[in-house]
């Protein structure tokens, strides 16, 4: 069989706010201190790359152009307010989770800290966003369905979760394409920050289709961003 293809962009939402700078540069002066838990600085995701993927796609050429094509004819508008209309899983609704008003806002709060893998050899950190009433979840659902036929059924098959991620050892130097990537052990970061608000009320202004790979911001120190391939905000 040929190799799948490799993915080249992403759908997002970006998260972005001067609480959550400063809790990253806080965060990665901690755990990269040696007398702390030593991770790799490299390993930490600056600001500017951070936010929440809604899926992943192999686009080139005119499939590109549709995905493109697709996102600018979104109604953002239109698709939160089916999402406040019934925004609860059956699940959530099991659990007691309140439902949200017709004119909730759509709010990132991203508060703790979690191992994609077994903490103790753990390669992605990540921050949840808290989402209690599920209006956030509903919304980038009912997105990520309008962006189902560019997405791999294997893409599609996977459950949707909704993160942050705030440490990566994939971008640590000499790691990448080797035959293994670095871990760290997480145990002691996700103790400490368990309780960790990194940003709160955010408010979701945007979805953006973004190119894999992010850049160096010039003039910055250290910051990269994601080259926006498409992007269209909630009042459009």
């Amino acid at each position: 069989m040929p190799p799948r293809p490799m993915p080249t962009h992403f759908l997002c939402i970006p998260l972005s706010s001067p609480q959550l700078t400063r809790s990253l540069a806080s965060f990665k002066t901690d755990i990269t201190a040696p007398h702390s838990s030593a991770v790799p600085e490299s390993a930490v995701r600056p600001p500017g790359t951070v936010h929440l993927t809604l899926g992943v796609m192999t686009l080139k050429d005119e499939v590109l152009t549709q995905a493109v094509s697709t996102l600018r004819g979104l109604s953002l508008k239109a698709v939160l307010e089916e999402a406040r209309a019934n925004p609860a899983t059956e699940a959530a609704v099991e659990l007691g989770s309140p439902m949200p008003s017709l004119d909730q806002k759509l709010q990132v709060t991203l508060k703790g800290i979690q191992p994609l893998q077994p903490p103790a050899q753990c390669r992605v950190l990540y921050a949840p966003p808290i989402d209690p009433s599920g209006l956030l979840r509903r919304f980038c659902e009912l997105v990520r369905g309008r962006f189902a036929s560019f997405m791999s059924a294997e893409e599609l098959a996977r459950p949707l979760l909704l993160h942050a991620t705030v440490v990566n050892t994939i971008y640590v130097k000499g790691i990448g394409k080797s035959k293994g990537r670095t871990t760290i052990d997480a145990r002691d970061i996700v103790g400490r920050y368990e309780d960790e608000v990194w940003m709160e009320g955010m408010d979701v202004d945007r979805v953006a289709l973004c190119r894999m790979g992010a850049k160096a911001v010039e003039g910055s120190d250290g910051d990269m961003v994601y080259e926006v391939e498409a992007e269209v905000r909630v009042e459009d």
